[in-house]
């Protein structure tokens, strides 16, 4: 049987690397893609059967690169996964415009992008699978995230439109899948851009493993839409059940742990405009410190 190819965007380090890693474990072919070549190179000489795309998914013609890179290599691709993502965490008319800017263009942009390339290729084939993952707080938002949440919005409601053309257009052989993942320890936090001033205090944090089982699953036994873990499907539950009840109490935790209790930390760009070099990894550096800063006395 002719192996399986599957594109994954913002394969340097968390969802990425960890789903690349699984799936070379499976057989497949994969094309690797981020802005940081130097950790594609690495990790496609260790999964096999790969190729490495240096490309940044707010630029469509990145995207259309990857996309030709794939059919170059193996000539077609049967599965894509949209994951690259970056955020500007922090009070909304404190982070620059062209931070938040870059969020959409990055997130809900180069999801568009890869769908985009994606579909017009499954087409063709007449099967495939696009995979996008969104975020639990593209269902539950949370303050300071304002831009992160918009985009992940905008993600669960480009899937949801594209099923409903799908469905119409009797194409049941090409599937749009969302993964909703909870915060997870990721590299995530580390690249995260930070204007709150504060230590970033996400939570519940998933374990990325976790995760990275759940994108695995859709790609093997495509599904709609997942939610990862318990507090995802607890989230899920509250929000159905009373919406301004939970939005309340999540924006009133938020703004207890990250803004008033959280440690004081500087102002970090993050990888928002360019990559950085730290968090090349499957997981990041987000549970360790927290485990320090509860370990230390109280106060800033």
């Amino acid at each position: 049987m002719l192996a399986r190819t599957v594109v994954i965007t913002g394969a340097s380090s968390g969802f990425g690397r960890g789903v690349a890693l699984r799936l070379s474990q499976l057989g497949y072919n994969l094309v690797l893609a981020a802005r940081r070549g130097h950790l594609l190179d690495s990790l496609a000489a260790e999964c096999g059967n790969a190729i490495a795309v240096t490309a940044d998914v707010g630029d469509p013609n990145a995207v259309e690169k990857i996309a030709r890179a794939a059919i170059a290599k193996f000539n077609r691709f049967d599965v894509w996964i949209n994951n690259a993502g970056v955020a500007a965490l922090g009070p909304f008319d404190a982070i620059p415009l062209e931070d938040h800017m870059r969020v959409v263009q990055t997130n809900l942009g180069g999801a568009v992008a890869g769908s985009h390339v994606a579909l017009r290729h499954f087409r063709e084939r007449g099967s495939g699978t696009l995979v996008n993952i969104a975020s639990m707080l593209g269902r539950t938002p949370a303050p300071y995230y304002a831009s992160y949440c918009a985009t992940k919005y905008g993600v669960i409601g480009l899937c949801d439109a594209l099923r409903q053309e799908l469905a119409a257009q009797d194409q049941p052989e090409i599937r749009v899948c969302a993964v909703l993942p909870m915060a997870a320890d990721t590299p995530f936090f580390d690249h995260a851009a930070n204007y709150t001033g504060h230590t970033l205090q996400p939570f519940p944090i998933t374990d990325a493993e976790e995760v990275v089982e759940a994108i695995v699953g859709v790609v093997e036994a495509p599904q709609d839409e997942v939610t990862v873990g318990m507090s995802a499907t607890a989230a899920v539950i509250a929000e159905r059940l009373s919406q301004t009840v939970t939005h309340g109490m999540t924006g009133a935790l938020t703004q207890l742990l990250q803004m008033e209790e959280a440690p004081d930390a500087p102002i970090e760009a993050g990888n928002l405009h360019r990559p950085v070099m730290i968090g090349a990894g499957v997981h990041g550096s987000i549970l360790q410190r927290l485990d320090m800063e509860r370990q230390a006395p109280r106060g800033h």
